[in-house]
């Protein structure tokens, strides 16, 4: 298991130990008065460990505390890695980012868009450009998710069974080819949607490899990096470290067991999510962050190319446009106004505009359950967060904890 113990005095590289401490009361908070059952976040600088933080129970019915090899469902953290891999490939010359997705996955060679009309009886047109490679990383693709409850088409998803998953019984090659028989939300390139993209991914990097999704994460990506907690579903040996998911109770705001959704991980899916079916320790996910903000090397493992890091992690929105601009303001893991998309990753383009503490060109996602991370590659920083709340909207962790990280750097 990999380590996560504090390597360096904050002063050293520009921290202040007192206001990081800040992170801790301010979250401590949330455990006292019943938001979130416990948490666990990390701070880095220069590359080293200047704060580790964690509070509460990752347990509550059960007593148990978070500890730093606590397990966490990362959800849609698992996006980042799928990205990576299917850059991986990119370099190697199996995939190009201009490549029809119908390349790899044939069903989605016919695509039908939804144009007005009912989730019961939608009117469609063909498809006027095929969905891309790219299309899938920057959520352009005209694919959505079932959770949504904003358009038709995500009820044309929850009325197939794809809600927060898949049916039963239905692998992941089969997801996609359902998704490729549902209408498309928009026209590719048209619109960003947080969509299933990348699950889609997931399915473009087995046909491109020759290995099932968990094959190629495990030898290309994890062993690799140390990641060795890193899985789609917890053994029977790991679940007491296994974090309980929560949810908000409606009536109180206080914290209730989510046991339906937070039994998946117990036994290994049928579909392998790379959209969200990653369990992780903060301890892991530190090591892929550090990957990415040493452009793609840790430890003499070299994952990417610097130049690939560096164009996944610009912003790939046509014209340049912002999420809110672009996008359907429908998610929480990012702020809209400011912030574009890359390869797989939200990438600050104006920190004024995002009203949060923020660099140009920080990178970063999080998972539904209110995990999250960045990577601010001009203040060598990176920050992690962990805890088991869905969704993700509930609170405003994400900003609070920027502003909380961004206000101890003093040099």
């Amino acid at each position: 298991m990999a380590e996560l113990t504090p390597e360096i005095d904050p002063s050293e590289v520009g921290l202040d130990a007192d206001r990081l401490s800040r992170i801790d009361r301010h979250f401590q908070r949330y455990v006292e008065d019943g938001r979130l059952a416990g948490w666990s976040a990390v701070v880095t600088r220069g590359g080293k460990i200047a704060h580790v933080g964690m509070h509460g129970q990752r347990d509550a019915e059960a007593d148990l505390p978070v500890q730093a090899d606590t397990l966490w469902r990362i959800y849609s953290m698992t996006k980042p890695i799928t990205s990576v891999a299917v850059m991986m490939l990119v370099e190697e010359g199996l995939i190009e980012l201009n490549d029809p997705v119908s390349r790899y996955i044939p069903a989605f060679g016919a695509g039908r868009v939804y144009i007005k009309g009912s989730a019961m009886k939608p009117v469609t047109v063909p498809i006027t450009e095929p969905m891309r490679v790219w299309h899938l990383l920057t959520h352009t693709s005209g694919l959505t998710y079932g959770f949504h409850h904003t358009h038709p088409t995500d009820a044309i998803y929850r009325a197939h069974g794809y809600e927060w998953g898949v049916p039963k019984g239905v692998d992941l090659a089969g997801a996609c080819d359902a998704w490729a028989g549902m209408p498309l939300a928009f026209q590719p390139s048209a619109e960003w949607n947080y969509s299933v993209s990348t699950d889609v991914l997931g399915r473009v990097v087995e046909v491109a490899s020759g290995q099932s999704l968990d094959e190629f994460f495990a030898q290309r990506i994890l062993e690799p990096l140390g990641m060795t907690d890193t899985s789609f579903s917890v053994s029977e040996q790991n679940v007491e470290r296994l974090a309980a998911l929560y949810s908000p109770n409606p009536q109180t705001g206080r914290f209730i067991r989510n046991k339906a959704m937070g039994d998946a991980v117990l036994t290994p899916p049928t579909c392998l999510s790379g959209g969200g079916g990653l369990v992780s320790t903060a301890a892991d996910y530190h090591r892929f962050t550090q990957m990415l903000l040493n452009g793609g090397e840790l430890d003499g493992t070299r994952l990417l190319g610097s130049r690939t890091v560096d164009y996944m992690t610009q912003n790939h929105l046509p014209g340049g446009a912002d999420l809110e601009e672009f996008g359907r303001p429908l998610f929480a893991e990012s702020p809209l106004l400011g912030t574009g998309f890359g390869l797989g990753f939200s990438v600050v383009i104006d920190a004024a505009e995002g009203k949060v503490l923020s660099s140009p060109g920080e990178f970063a996602w999080g998972g539904a359950a209110s995990t999250a991370f960045w990577v601010d590659p001009a203040e060598e920083l990176t920050a992690l967060f962990f805890t088991q709340l869905l969704p993700s909207s509930t609170h405003p962790i994400r900003s609070q904890l920027r502003t909380l990280v961004y206000q101890a750097v003093v040099d």
